[in-house]
């Protein structure tokens, strides 16, 4: 096939070509549109002319691979997200640096996850102490908003405020506890 011939034809309708008689040509003049684009973005994340040579290559092969699995509708951002993907694993394997595990290591790694637990618990008492602190109907809407996952609407047919105040209410609420809880981490730091 003259790929000059099949300028005129969409990608969609190339991918429709496919689907319909599986003959990979019509991936190929597909993917011919993308090699700059392709090759743009492997640059971006590779920085390197070679490698970002290869990787179009890897990701023309992995492309035709998964559209005979699956069928794609939106052809350019799907070829893009493999594109960028791919660059983003390359350089991950690239620069893993590997780490011998040995018992300091585990026990290091441990203390830190405990210490994660410890300020997300130290977090939500503040969280709870301070909901205590705002106006009863900020308190009110704020719990059934994100503790009880309740719409705007639903909130408002419960406890017979407008949208508009239960609106107000929650952000006013948010903006109020987000204050408070920084104001209880700040005295929780000087003390440190």
């Amino acid at each position: 096939m003259n790929t000059d011939r099949q300028s005129h034809i969409t990608e969609q309708e190339l991918l429709n070509r496919f689907y319909a008689d599986r003959n990979k040509e019509w991936l190929g003049i597909l993917l011919q549109r993308y090699t700059l684009l392709l090759l743009g973005v492997c640059m971006k994340y590779l920085k390197n002319e070679e490698a970002a040579r290869d990787a179009v290559q890897q990701i023309f092969l992995k492309a035709i691979t998964e559209l005979e699995k699956y069928r794609v509708d939106y052809f350019k951002s799907w070829l893009y997200m493999i594109a960028k993907n791919h660059c983003l694993m390359q350089f991950r394997d690239k620069n893993k640096v590997p780490v011998e595990l040995n018992e300091q290591v585990l026990i290091q790694e441990a203390d830190d996850v405990l210490q994660s637990i410890r300020e997300k618990d130290q977090l939500l008492d503040w969280m709870h102490d301070s909901l205590k602190s705002l106006s009863p109907e900020q308190q009110q809407c704020v719990t059934l908003f994100y503790l009880e996952k309740k719409s705007y609407q639903q909130i408002a047919e419960e406890t017979g405020y407008s949208l508009l105040q239960v609106k107000s209410f929650i952000q006013n609420g948010k903006r109020n506890l987000k204050l408070l809880i920084l104001r209880r981490q700040q005295q929780n730091d000087k003390i440190k």
